[in-house]
């Protein structure tokens, strides 16, 4: 018997939406008995998770056609190749392209020439943006705006799997959020690889804050937007404005921060030092009161001593950063940091856990400073929503349509995960919403 199309993803928001892309592409071409894995390469474990699953493939479904794309197979595709249970290997560009997928199908014993198609992501000037109408399982829905990256910081290899910077025109990013709204969707999160340099490319020169204030005006409907991470120098200041002014842009800001020490940064060749980490979330703060701050981190960075990893610390507790997103540092080939003193990897591995444990601390004392307040919430399954400020909320059995928007009293805290009990005091603010009775109310994704 043949088993459904399965389209597995690892890494970021920007393969969520990508995902979807070819999801789309895949069911149009009829495929089925297929696993399509959209990997990610930003850690090694991150591969490691991806090789586990082929793996898995190979020795519990050996009939089944794997066929692996995403950062991971861009940056070395022979890696997966070699696998004999994967029928192919796909770039980032050209896991977007519908009619790879109709090839896939009229010959699915491809010869091994044929393997490996993976082109040179540098020739991408424009991103391919394809409609979205559903995202499987999510209330929110992911709307591209950017792609690639014009920097090198030590540590990274993800230009190499994305390319340049290139941004998407403002009339396309309408276009599809005003599809979504229509299909029921009420709050769309922006994504791509460095949001903030948006615009660099186009006519004119836009900045994200400027591209923003006209999505606004063209589409007055929008109920919440959500901004995927950005980098803690290059928020202008038409964004600024927006954070204080603008209620349907949602008070949850992600930082790509990485550390807390200045001479740590300067070897990773980021754009900021300490502090300016700290005058960017005091100005965010002074404009937006209820702003709550996740941030992205690597623990155990090469030359890493124990007083600048307790810079990272000091940090995180001074500004109040509530949602950590922790990585262990893991040396990626060809990148300079690569070839750096490194940190001992029990030193590494125990930073991050010390760093984890400190978000934790950090995410229980938000939400117990929620307890009794009355708050908006987006439904994501029959019993989950999520506040303005990206708090998770258990809410009773089915009390709310998946995908409204609902006001909750907030109660408890609940453990494992971090969570607080909710609940609903009114009816949906947004209660008709048939284009999303077909996601399955059981179950979400937290992305």
């Amino acid at each position: 018997m043949s088993r459904p199309l399965e389209v597995v993803t690892f890494g970021c928001r920007l393969n969520t939406y990508e995902s979807e892309v070819i999801r789309k592409h895949a069911d149009s071409a009829q495929l089925t008995n297929t696993v399509i894995i959209n990997t990610c390469a930003v850690t090694k474990e991150a591969e490691r998770q991806s090789l586990q699953l082929i793996r898995k493939l190979a020795r519990e479904e050996p009939s089944t056609s794997v066929i692996v794309t995403g950062c991971a197979a861009q940056i070395n595709p022979k890696t997966f190749s070699a696998f004999s249970n994967v029928n192919l290997v796909l770039g980032n560009l050209e896991k977007l392209n519908p009619d790879i997928f109709q090839r896939f199908l009229k010959d699915n014993e491809i010869n091994s020439a044929q393997k490996i198609q993976v082109g040179d992501i540098f020739q991408s000037k424009v991103p391919h943006t394809p409609l979205i109408s559903t995202y499987k399982g999510l209330a929110r829905a992911f709307v591209e705006i950017q792609n690639g990256c014009d920097h090198r910081c030590t540590f990274c290899t993800i230009p190499f799997g994305r390319g340049n910077s290139r941004s998407v025109p403002l009339g396309e990013i309408a276009h599809q959020i005003k599809h979504l709204l229509e299909k029921g969707y009420q709050e769309i999160v922006l994504t791509g690889v460095d949001i903030t340099s948006y615009g660099q490319d186009l006519p004119g020169r836009p900045t994200l804050g400027q591209a923003l204030k006209r999505l606004f005006k063209l589409l007055p409907s929008l109920p919440r937007l959500r901004l995927s991470s950005l980098d803690p120098v290059e928020i202008d200041e038409d964004l600024y404005r927006l954070f204080e002014t603008e209620p349907r842009l949602m008070p949850h800001i992600h930082l790509s921060i990485q550390a807390g020490d200045t001479l740590i940064l300067k070897r990773m060749k980021r754009r900021h030092v300490r502090e300016d980490v700290f005058k960017t979330c005091l100005r965010l703060k002074a404009l937006r009161p209820n702003v709550v701050f996740g941030a992205d981190f690597i623990a155990g960075f090469p030359t890493e001593t124990e007083d600048m990893f307790n810079n990272t610390l000091r940090l995180v507790e001074d500004l109040n950063l509530i949602y950590l997103h922790v990585f262990p540092y893991s040396p990626r080939p060809g990148t300079p940091a690569a070839r750096m003193p490194q940190v001992e990897r029990f030193i590494v591995k125990e930073r991050a856990k010390r760093l984890r444990d400190l978000g934790t601390h950090q995410h229980h004392r938000y939400l117990s400073e929620l307890q009794g307040k009355e708050l908006d919430i987006l439904v994501e399954s029959s019993d989950r929503g999520r506040t303005e400020g990206y708090a998770s909320v258990e809410i009773p059995l089915g009390s709310a349509p998946f995908g409204s928007i609902v006001k909750a009293v907030l109660k408890d805290i609940l453990p494992s995960p971090l969570r607080v009990r909710g609940d609903v005091i009114s009816p949906p603010l947004f209660p008709n919403l048939p284009s999303l009775s077909f996601l399955p109310s059981e179950e979400t994704a937290h992305a």
